[in-house]
This record gives structure tokens, C-alpha cells and sequence, in this order.
């Protein structure tokens, strides 16, 4: 068979495949794009090297040495899963909520927000632990998603222009509170590490509370997520373009904005021996910090996943992201248990 054929036969697979999916959306009552399934599948996939790495290579090597790039990258690499999973988790909401009522959607995103808080205490502490004492409780990025969904069930009530306002704003400007110490608050300094420095307090006596993604960020993220959900319902075509379009806009001003030192990431970067570990010091930010930087690289990734997985189509790769994306809660603790597992089994020590 002659290649042109084969080139028809292929697109005319394709389209069949994407109709038929879109049938079963539609039957089902719901927005779904797969291109979003596809990328939230595959961020599940790069977090899992980094909690890989967490439990088999701690004191090993240090992940942001610039000096060693391949290892510096494993790390780096991971910095894009808080801020797209969250985004995605933003738009997501707006997709879900469509054909919905407010009322309904809100209704929904405080059950899910206050499960996914109740997860993160429970499912996931035993997966990092393998311990039932409680003598003290993480704040990590499940509790961050829960968080953010209680909030922006509060914020769909509002205009989409208030919302994508409420939500920059918490990105741009969250670094402008860093001189800000939660010590300044005296007995009210718990709020502000949960709120925006990171940090440790104790809630009682022999109870501690240990805050690693402070909210102020990712509620912005989910928000801002949520303001741009309507682009999603565009033509494919038109929504890879602009997706492009504000992706490479907010990159070009971290750049220039990262090239000034003025502003973000209190780390300045400085030049290295040499052009590669002056280039990873440029890039080597803390997460929160980051978040202005991944959210804009958030929507060229969103581009490149709708362009890909349409390529994809048929293809049991991105199946098997599909199938990820669709269970993100179960993968999130089932591999941190494997993982604990395997580290148990390698040292005989448990971390927890």
C-alpha cells in the first residue's frame, strides 16, 4: 500500500477515535479533554521519579548542584508537577462546571477540597511513614489541591474577570510578603507559615505541624487555572495557538525578569564555571518561587499536550497516561507506599 494511502487511512483512524470519544463524553454529561488527562498523567509520572529519588538517594548527592547537571535536572524537572497538576485542577473545575450550577459546582469543589485534606492526613502520611503514630502532620501538595478547592468554591461565585484578577495577583505578587517574618505575628505566626513562609509550630504539646507548600501560591494557581478554562472549549486549533502565545509571553518576562535579580526567587543566580552551570543557576529556583515561571510554561505545556495526544491518538501510551490521570489519588499513594516498601527492604530502616 502506497504511503499517501496509509497517511489517509491513518487520519481517518484519528478522526473516527476522536469522535467516538467525544460521543462518549457527551453521553456521559460531561467536559473532558484528554489532552489535560494525558498531561496530568504524565506529571504523576515525572513526581514519581522525584519521590523515587527522595527515598533511595537522600545524602547521596545533592539534586540542586549545578555542577552536576544529569542529577541537577531530576530535580529540577519536577518543580513543573505542583504548578501544572494545580492548574490543571483549575481548569478542570471550569470544565466540570459548564452544564453545571453554581451552586452545584461549589457544592462540589468544598467536598472534594475538605476529602483531599482528610487524604493527605491519613492515606498519604501512611505512605510516606508506614507509621500510625500521630505525633505529627505535613502539609504537602494534597492538602495544598484541597485547600485551593475550598477556596475557589467560594470564588465561583464571583465574576471570571474577578477571579483571574484574585488570581494573578496571589501569583505575581506573593514574593513581595518575603521580608514579612511569621515571628513578626507573635502568637498569630502559625497562620502566616500556612499561609506563605514555610515552616514548623506546634499545635499542642508533643504535636507538630509542618508546613511545606504554604497556600497564598497555589490558590493563585487554581484560580488562575479556573480564568482560563474558557479558552479550553475553543477550537483545537485556536486553543494551541493562544496557549503558545501566553506561554512564551510569561516566559520571556521571567526571563527578563530573573536576568535582573530584582524580584521572585531570593537566591540570586550568578555565573558559574562554565555556560551549562551558568545556565542551571538561572533556572534553579525554590518551588513556590517558581510558580510565576511554571505557570507560564503550564500553558505551552497545555499547547504541546493537545497537539500530541490528537498524534497519539490510538496509541496505548496515551492510554496509559489517560488511565494515570484518571486515578492521580490512588497512584499518589500507591506509589509512595512501593516506594517505601523498597526502601524498607534495601536498608531495613524505616524513615517515618
Amino acid at each position: 500500500m502506497s504511503t499517501p494511502e496509509q497517511a489517509i487511512l491513518q487520519k481517518a483512524r484519528r478522526q473516527i477515535l476522536e469522535q467516538n470519544q467525544a460521543t462518549k463524553e457527551k453521553a456521559a454529561g460531561r467536559t473532558r479533554l484528554t489532552s489535560i488527562d494525558f498531561l496530568r498523567g504524565l506529571v504523576m509520572i515525572v513526581m514519581a521519579l522525584d519521590h523515587t529519588r527522595d527515598f533511595f538517594a537522600a545524602g547521596g548527592f545533592n539534586p540542586r548542584d549545578v555542577t552536576e547537571p544529569a542529577l541537577f535536572l531530576t530535580r529540577w524537572i519536577t518543580h513543573f508537577c505542583a504548578p501544572t497538576f494545580i492548574f490543571l485542577a483549575g481548569i478542570s473545575a471550569f470544565l466540570y462546571g459548564t452544564e453545571r450550577k453554581t451552586t452545584e459546582v461549589s457544592r462540589y469543589l468544598f467536598t472534594r477540597g475538605c476529602w483531599l485534606v482528610l487524604i493527605e492526613f491519613t492515606i498519604v502520611r501512611f505512605g510516606w511513614t508506614f507509621s500510625f503514630k500521630i505525633d505529627y502532620l505535613v502539609i504537602q501538595v494534597i492538602f495544598a489541591i484541597g485547600a485551593s478547592m475550598i477556596t475557589l468554591a467560594a470564588l465561583v461565585h464571583l465574576p471570571l474577570w474577578a477571579i483571574a484578577t484574585f488570581g494573578l495577583a496571589l501569583i505575581a505578587g506573593h514574593d513581595l510578603f518575603d521580608g514579612i517574618k511569621a515571628e513578626q505575628f507573635g502568637a498569630a505566626a502559625p497562620l502566616w507559615n500556612l499561609l506563605h513562609q514555610p515552616g514548623a509550630f506546634d499545635l499542642t504539646r508533643g504535636f507538630k505541624l509542618i508546613v511545606l507548600y504554604p497556600l497564598i501560591p497555589w490558590i493563585g494557581v487554581m484560580a488562575a487555572g479556573y480564568a482560563l478554562g474558557p479558552l479550553f472549549r475553543l477550537k483545537r486549533e485556536t486553543r494551541v495557538r493562544q496557549l503558545f502565545a501566553i506561554g512564551a509571553l510569561i516566559t520571556v518576562g521571567f526571563v527578563f525578569l530573573r536576568a535582573t535579580n530584582l524580584y521572585g526567587d531570593p537566591a540570586p543566580w550568578a555565573v558559574q564555571n562554565g555556560v551549562v552551570a551558568t545556565t542551571l543557576s538561572f533556572i534553579e529556583l525554590r518551588k513556590i518561587s517558581s510558580v510565576v515561571a511554571f505557570s507560564g510554561d503550564d500553558a505551552r505545556t497545555c499547547a504541546y499536550a493537545s497537539r500530541g495526544v490528537r498524534r497519539s491518538a490510538g496509541n496505548h501510551r496515551g492510554l496509559d497516561y489517560d488511565i494515570r490521570s484518571r486515578a492521580v489519588v490512588l497512584l499518589h499513594c500507591s506509589h509512595l507506599s512501593a516506594a517505601r516498601l523498597r526502601h524498607l527492604d534495601r536498608t531495613g530502616h524505616n524513615r517515618g
